[in-house]
């Protein structure tokens, strides 16, 4: 596979390649490596795709995750405790968890763990590979890297998303590149305010 297209949020791009060249040089790669033609498997039972033979993303979801797991990507969870007092949430958003658990509990309010889980960090970089449907993808944007992010687990936040090209050659409902990096200009210059890499890439 290839790298068709890189958007860079809040200089996210310009980081990795400053301070880490070889984690850029690493997800290139990785996308390289990926031979899509073995993941044309999946048969459509889609109405408007029937019986047309398809990209499985589970099949190039797999792919990613052995080559990256390789290179000792690995799995990370930023932990943190909530509470329905948005106050309190304000307050305690920036402390350590264990200052936040007590913060609450100071308050009279019953703490709730909470975490999110990203698939692949290394070096202060976060990398989802996003071939579910397209809903995630706001979520890994506005949730899972702003939280790693906030939690001082990370600098940037890496995407990797088909573009339409490779997308038409899925099943209905995934996401794609260039309708993602739409929603994402649509939000403004500096929202979400985490350093990103959105990278659209092709057969």
């Amino acid at each position: 596979m290839r790298i068709a297209a890189v958007y860079s949020h809040l200089n996210g791009q310009e980081h990795i390649l400053v301070h880490k060249p070889a984690i850029w040089a690493e997800i290139e790669e990785v996308i390289s490596s990926i031979d899509a033609n073995v993941c044309l498997t999946k048969v459509s039972r889609e109405r408007t795709k029937r019986g047309k033979t398809l990209y499985s993303p589970i099949e190039m979801n797999h792919l990613f995750k052995v080559e990256l797991q390789k290179r000792d990507w690995r799995e990370a969870r930023t932990s943190y405790w909530v509470t329905a007092d948005q106050r309190l949430i304000r307050k305690t958003m920036q402390m350590l968890p264990d200052q936040q658990r007590q913060e609450i509990l100071a308050a009279g309010v019953e703490p709730i763990f909470s975490y999110n889980q990203t698939d692949f960090v290394k070096d202060r970089i976060a990398i989802e590979v996003q071939f579910g449907k397209y809903a995630f993808v706001a979520y890994d944007l506005f949730v899972k890297h702003m939280a790693f992010f906030v939690g001082d687990q990370i600098d940037v936040g890496v995407e990797i998303l088909p573009m339409k090209e490779l997308q038409a050659q899925m099943s209905s409902g995934v996401p794609y590149y260039e309708g993602e990096l739409y929603n994402l200009l649509r939000q403004g210059r500096s929202t979400p305010a985490v350093p990103l890499v959105l990278i659209g890439i092709a057969c």
